[in-house]
């Protein structure tokens, strides 16, 4: 009976269509009911005694508004999400049956447009969890100078369990439904991958959107994280873990940092241990060994791996996509999945948590020993966590409004790539090498001094799509790690408080000078 009432209480958030929802209306509709119910309670674990995540959001949305100056009516309607989609399709079993599967969208912010966000296929996705996503890559697109607002999707199911035939009908019997609702295009709301996707369903949404706009010369541009071949950019695979190690690496430059956490300056040579060894974990580890890093350990749902002199990353790799799962890896020593969490307390500099929320929490922050936390997932800590954790004064947090806003960065890249039907570098690649082969030439004459065929071809090389793409996301991260970091020593707060405040001026900003039409 509690359920049903639930969702009719919810019923108004939840109906199929366009409308302006207070982004934590459901939230504390929920809350309330959850108060008035007598079923007791008994020892909740660490965890379920969090927030959730949309609450989480809520409460590190306010205290950073409390420093914005703003107007609190402004600040309540930069709450507010814009526009919710919720639906139900069937799809025909292998045994000639139908199962039935939700989905939802939800648009957070039109100060900017098209807006942007993941798809994510999962058994945990909700209406609280998309609106709050789609609240923070509102704040995300600000903070990294993305002209986008913010969006978010996802279907109920388990991708583990599902054949390749029955995930590409989903997936197209979704974005049906996302076109007959305006809920996706170039110039409306542009999609990406997200926890259970990838280029593969990409593509499939690209197909069928383009089945249905045919006459559409930009709708190439209607998702982005595609596969090369359809219209994707090169880097966008490797385009957050990537975003990760350039943020980590620029804060590893400041000078306070380095003195709170007693830290060198520098990735080399430090301790990094993750969670998750999908996109972004594999990634950033990546980039994180290649600059001198040691990955001592790494943690999945299935079991975590720890070796103390550092693990080789492309073996494990290998590994990993053979079995898997960490378990009978010859160079480092399995933690069965029991106590894989208990990998995250282990000694290290960097703890970088890479794939589900509250992770950290008010059970185990006091015994994470890292000084430097990054979140590379969405969430992973909880407010209490935090609060525990800078309590010890000795620590620093990197937020995911910061940390992991390299996807959406490229993914900005490939729309702009789709909507020039250009790739990045086309154009001027072999006019840059032929200018460089001509000063080149003449410093050689003049220095007596010949280049070898090595030498000569890495200072003539042109910038390729890859090169370009890369330079992008490092110019980004710079800037918005500059950004956080002014504002966290003017206002004496901590990064996540900073990065949120700027964030929420910008789009504040953007929405005043814009002005309203009917108000």
């Amino acid at each position: 009976m509690l359920r049903s009432f639930s969702q009719r209480l919810a019923a108004p958030a939840l109906r199929a269509g366009r409308q302006n929802t207070s982004l934590f209306a459901a939230s504390s509709r929920l809350t309330a009911l959850r108060s008035i119910t007598t079923t007791p309670v008994v020892d909740p674990s660490p965890v379920d005694a969090e927030p959730r995540f949309l609450e989480c959001f809520e409460m590190f949305f306010r205290k950073a508004a409390s420093y914005t100056g703003l107007p609190p009516g402004l600040v309540n309607s930069l709450q507010s999400c814009q526009s919710i989609l919720r639906v139900e399709f069937p799809i025909k079993t292998e045994d000639g049956d139908y199962e039935t599967y939700v989905g939802y969208r939800a648009q957070h912010s039109l100060h900017r447009v098209p807006t942007k966000g993941g798809i994510r296929f999962a058994l945990n996705v909700d209406l609280q969890e998309v609106m709050a996503l789609a609240a923070l890559m509102t704040f995300k697109c600000a903070l990294a100078d993305v002209p986008f607002g913010g969006a978010k999707g996802g279907v109920r199911v388990d991708p583990k369990k599902c054949s390749v035939s029955k995930l590409e009908k989903i997936t197209r019997q979704y974005t049906l439904a996302l076109c007959h609702k305006n809920f996706i295009g170039p110039g409306l709301d542009v999609p990406a991958p997200d926890m259970g996707t990838g280029a593969r369903e990409m593509a499939w949404i690209k197909d069928t959107y383009q089945q249905l706009n045919s006459q559409n010369v930009d709708s190439q541009a209607c998702v982005t994280g595609k596969p090369v071949s359809q219209g994707g950019i090169r880097g966008r695979e490797e385009a957050t873990g990537l975003g990760v190690f350039y943020g980590v690496k620029e804060y590893l430059g400041f000078p306070e940092i380095l003195q709170k956490t007693g830290l060198s300056s520098g990735i080399a040579g430090k301790r990094v241990i993750f969670q998750g060894f999908g996109n972004v974990g594999y990634w950033a580890a990546h980039f994180f060994e290649k600059s001198g890093a040691k990955v001592t350990g790494i943690v999945e749902y299935n079991g975590g791996i720890f070796r103390e002199e550092g693990l080789d990353i492309e073996e494990l790799r290998a590994y990993w996509n053979v079995n898997g799962s960490f378990e009978g890896y010859a160079s480092g020593e399995f933690v069965a999945a029991e106590k894989s969490l208990e990998v995250l307390e282990y000694d290290c500099d960097i703890l970088i948590p890479a794939a589900l929320e509250k992770q950290v929490h008010r059970g185990n922050a006091d015994r994470v020993q890292a000084k430097i936390i990054v979140e590379a997932a969405n969430g992973p800590l909880t407010p209490k966590a935090e609060d525990i954790i800078l309590a010890k004064g000795d620590r620093v947090i990197l937020p995911d409004l910061l940390m992991n806003c390299g996807g959406v960065t490229v993914s900005y890249f490939e729309w702009l790539k789709n909507l020039a039907h250009v790739r990045f570098g086309r154009l001027n690649k072999k006019w840059e090498e032929k200018g460089k082969e001509a000063l080149l030439e003449l410093i050689q004459e003049n220095s007596n001094r010949t280049l070898s065929d090595a030498e000569r071809a890495l200072v003539v090389q042109g910038a390729s799509e890859r090169d370009l793409v890369y330079s992008g996301l490092e110019d980004t991260m710079h800037n918005a790690c500059a950004e956080t970091r002014m504002v966290a020593q003017e206002l004496n707060v901590s990064q996540r408080i900073a990065a949120f405040v700027v964030a929420i001026r910008k789009v504040a900003s953007a929405t005043v000078d814009t002005g309203r039409m009917f108000s």
